[in-house]
């Protein structure tokens, strides 16, 4: 069931966090400005007046993390998120969650021609229904001279979703929408080559990889609870990985989450590289294969 909030959320931008910046370096935007600015932004003047903090911590999620719900300029990063660390639930049951379209993997998370690439291009045709990962609120619905159709949508743990080049948005901002929910249908609008989705993950602005939480091949989620650390905002080359594998020696105390955390890395990409499960026992002065 698709509900909209009140309209004075459609501008509601209280004062912005001081440790927030725009993002300002991702792949296939002009030039001149970043893809995630407010260059392309529609103002509506007869808005009704602003919610109180008060208000907008009871109907918006995350709003407690956040302390606004910015409509206009698409992601702003907040320098605490790379310090600090935070276990997300992203799902309690089956249905809480919802690959927003199942199509091959076009292109991932990383550096891509000399730019970064903040999301995965997943394959889709024009017209196919492209719907949301998670339960949550519209907070971004427009078209954007990069992205195109653009839709991006908060969830109350923090974490929000972008889905870009839509041929059509089907929410509007403030929409309250569940997971599985259509958002609108896969185009190539924007700056886009052929049709596909451009699919994004974010905590506090900062970029994660989709496929930390999802795996792509068949939609589902890696793990019901994903933990958020300076570490998963790292954007590391495959020439770099290739270069910086090393060997830890686990000690007493160590889990594989405290090793990732203390890494820099993550506990899937611990148990991929040395192909042990997250349920394996580990033996002190065992060494695990790493790349930092």
């Amino acid at each position: 069931m698709q509900v909209r909030i009140v309209p004075a959320i459609v501008l509601l931008t209280l004062s912005l966090s001081a440790s927030a910046q725009t993002d300002s370096l991702a792949i296939g935007g002009p030039e001149v400005a970043s893809p995630y600015d407010a260059e392309y932004s529609v103002v509506n003047e007869d808005a009704a007046p602003l919610l109180t903090a008060e208000d907008s911590a009871r109907v918006i999620p995350s709003y407690e993390i956040y302390g606004d719900f910015e409509t206009d300029v698409i992601f702003e990063r907040h320098a605490h998120a790379k310090q600090d660390s935070v276990n997300l639930v992203l799902s309690w049951s089956s249905c809480d969650h919802h690959f927003p379209i199942m199509g091959d993997l076009n292109s991932p998370f990383g550096p891509r021609r000399g730019r970064m690439h903040y999301g995965v291009d997943l394959d889709l045709e024009v017209g196919d229904s492209v719907s949301s990962a998670f339960e949550g609120m519209v907070r971004i619905s427009r078209y954007h001279g990069q992205f195109g159709n653009v839709v991006v949508v908060r969830h109350a743990n923090g974490l929000e979703t972008l889905y870009g080049h839509l041929s059509e948005r089907k929410v509007e901002v403030g929409d309250y929408v569940e997971a599985g929910q259509l958002l609108g249908l896969g185009g190539s609008t924007g700056r886009s080559t052929g049709p596909h989705l451009h699919f994004e993950t974010r905590y506090l602005g900062q970029p994660m990889d989709p496929q930390l939480l999802f795996d792509v091949k068949n939609g589902e989620l890696r793990s019901n609870c994903l933990e958020v650390h300076p570490g998963l905002f790292k954007v590391i080359t495959p020439q770099h990985k290739a270069r910086s594998t090393k060997l830890y020696r686990v000690r007493k105390g160590d889990t594989l989450s405290t090793i990732a955390r203390r890494n820099g890395t993550t506990v899937n990409s611990l148990c991929s590289l040395n192909r042990i499960s997250k349920r394996s026992k580990l033996r002190i002065g065992q060494r695990l294969r790493i790349r930092g």
